[in-house]
């Protein structure tokens, strides 16, 4: 792999983060669907947590090093993660030098159409050598003070869902054009209504079918469930409050959790790290000791 990774992707990103000597998050301008950032981390950095998104990225200095599926990994630099949707996974630096890495949250309804009716590629190998897959997701990766022309996302997520199934460890199983309408249906609906309570009813009225045939099917298609689907918008949205400096009891009721230890308790499941903590790490400013 090569050596130069930290020096190609700090372009543009100097003035946000410095250097490793402290910890902290830098967020890109986003995509629908995607979520772009750089982190450093020295020592254990999140907790065991899930998300409903695929997170797929690379390290480009220091070891990461994580649990995922029952086992210990470790990437190095150069080396690509890609962690599949609701699957328990923790992170952080596997030695004292710390960790410097960039990641891609993506939603797997993007994937959809570059599928062609496939179910979602599944990565067993967590840790991933592979030139090309690097180079692609770095295409993505490298301009994070930039947003993403729509066109090159089009052509990136053609190239990323190819690098998946490529690496994926079984052919995917077919789903069904029954299984993907309502599953879309459904998540349509619940994105546009996510800061209610949704009953079960509404979706089978949107659907067409019952309450477990469509969780079935959302399973199937997006590998996570409504319930779920609708918590991690809430939390996204809590999210870029977050990093607009709202406080925190405002952001629980704006996100439609109940009160602000509900909110913090998903935050945290989700995130594997607490609102505050979070928050800590976005609006860290560089000090001169990180120069």
């Amino acid at each position: 792999m090569p050596h130069d990774l930290g020096q190609q992707a700090r372009q543009g990103l100097e003035r946000l983060c410095a250097n490793a000597a402290g910890d902290c998050i830098v967020s890109a301008p986003g995509a629908a669907g995607m979520e772009r950032i750089e982190a450093r981390f020295h020592g254990s950095a999140f907790d065991l947590h899930r998300h409903d998104t695929y997170a797929i990225g690379v390290t480009l200095s220091g070891v990461q090093r994580f649990r995922y599926r029952g086992a210990m990994r470790h990437s190095l630099p150069g080396q690509v993660i890609v962690l599949h949707p609701d699957e328990l996974h923790d992170g952080g630096a596997g030695t004292e030098d710390g960790l410097r890495y960039r990641m891609l949250y993506l939603e797997p309804s993007l994937m959809l159409d570059c599928l062609g009716g496939a179910s979602l590629p599944f990565v067993r190998d967590a840790v991933v050598s592979d030139r090309a897959f690097c180079a692609t997701l770095l295409s993505a990766l490298a301009p994070l003070d930039r947003e993403l022309d729509e066109l090159f996302v089009v052509d990136f997520m053609a190239q990323l869902t190819q690098c998946l199934r490529r690496h994926a460890g079984q052919p995917a199983k077919p789903v069904t054009k029954t299984a993907r309408r309502a599953a879309s249906l459904a998540r349509d609906y619940l994105e546009e209504n996510a800061w209610r309570t949704v009953r079960s009813g509404e979706l089978e009225a949107i659907t067409g079918l019952d309450r477990y045939r469509l969780s079935r099917h959302f399973r199937a298609t997006f590998s996570t469930s409504p319930h779920r689907f609708l918590l991690m918008r809430r939390l996204q949205r809590a999210r870029r409050m977050i990093e607009a400096n709202e406080p925190l009891a405002e952001i629980a009721v704006a996100a439609g959790f109940s009160d602000q230890s509900h909110f913090i308790r998903h935050f945290k499941k989700a995130f594997g790290i607490t609102p505050g903590r979070w928050s800590a790490l976005i609006h860290r400013s560089p000090t001169a000791a990180d120069r």
